[in-house]
């Protein structure tokens, strides 16, 4: 038998992931202010092969959780429907990964270096023992020359591509963060599609200044903003598609102690995952469900 917890954990994530809700059908909606409860979650605790757990990207499908682990190189799904069971497929050798976003049937991740390598996964036909995995690799322009870091990655209608927002740029200055962009049919990198300015970001929490470095970011498909978790500044910012602030939250470390990935269901689940924090802590998915819409 099931331990009452676990089903208790079952029925709260089937009830929060597999809602349809009429929102979904509306292509803007605003929401209540505050948007989320960030403070009560549903929470799943992950296995421990998902214990550097650095990004996730939510799969409508048949609604479970697809994920990269930081130095695995393998792609992880996690079956929400099916006892929260996980399936893996290698697509390459330990790297620093940091970030998934499922697009046009294809998984694209990310490297801390800007890298991305696209994946794309055949299902085994009769004659074969396994799936096939497919994939290539596009090298960040530069040859490293200058010293950038990334964790985030979104794809964007309103640019045709994925936005990079830099963690740690240092051609940045410490007033602006610059986010790229990558586009996917051309295979290019384009510098400053964006600038993130720093300015309205400390002034939302009362300080002067702040070093930003987000680990993970995603748009909500209800209010198509952009939502980025900060997880070393202990925050969310929301902003528009060109980089300016709208909101931003405060998190609580004891319930987000390593966020590192984001992503949201088509009728506005929002999900963010928690690396382990120690040897003693296990790595978390956790499901929020957007408060009343307006009107």
């Amino acid at each position: 038998m099931l331990p009452k917890n676990f089903i208790t954990a079952f029925i709260a994530i089937a009830a929060l992931v597999f809602g349809t809700g009429c929102s979904s059908r509306r292509h803007k909606v605003e929401l209540a202010s505050g948007e989320y409860d960030l403070n009560k979650p549903s929470k799943l605790i992950l296995s421990d092969a998902l214990s550097e757990i650095s990004g996730i990207s939510f799969y409508p499908k048949d609604s479970s959780v697809f994920a990269i682990s930081d130095e695995t190189g393998y792609l992880y799904k996690i079956h929400l429907r099916k006892g929260f069971r996980t399936e893996e497929w290698l697509f390459d050798k330990k790297r620093d990964y940091e970030d998934v976003v499922l697009y046009d049937s294809s998984f694209y991740v990310l490297e801390s270096t800007g890298n991305i390598e696209k994946i794309t996964v055949v299902p085994r036909n009769k004659q074969d023992a396994q799936d096939t995995v497919l994939n290539r690799r596009s090298v960040f322009p530069g040859d490293n020359q200058l010293k950038r870091e990334f964790e985030s990655l979104y794809y964007d209608d309103e640019y045709n591509g994925f936005v990079m927002i830099c963690k740690d740029c240092e051609d940045d200055d410490s007033k602006s963060t610059t986010a790229w962009l990558y586009d996917p049919v051309q295979d290019k990198y384009t510098e400053s599609v964006f600038k993130i300015p720093l300015d309205e970001v400390a002034k939302k929490i009362g300080l002067d200044k702040i070093k930003f470095r987000p680990s993970a970011a995603a748009i909500n498909p209800l209010t198509h903003d952009v939502w980025v978790v900060c997880s070393g500044n202990g925050l969310i910012v929301v902003m528009d598609h060109k980089g300016n602030m709208k909101d931003v939250y405060t998190l609580n470390t004891g319930i987000f102690n390593k966020p590192e990935g984001i992503t949201f269901t088509p009728w506005g689940d929002l999900l963010i995952s928690n690396e382990a924090g120690d040897k003693y802590s296990s790595a978390t998915l956790l499901i929020f469900k957007p408060k009343k819409i307006k009107g």
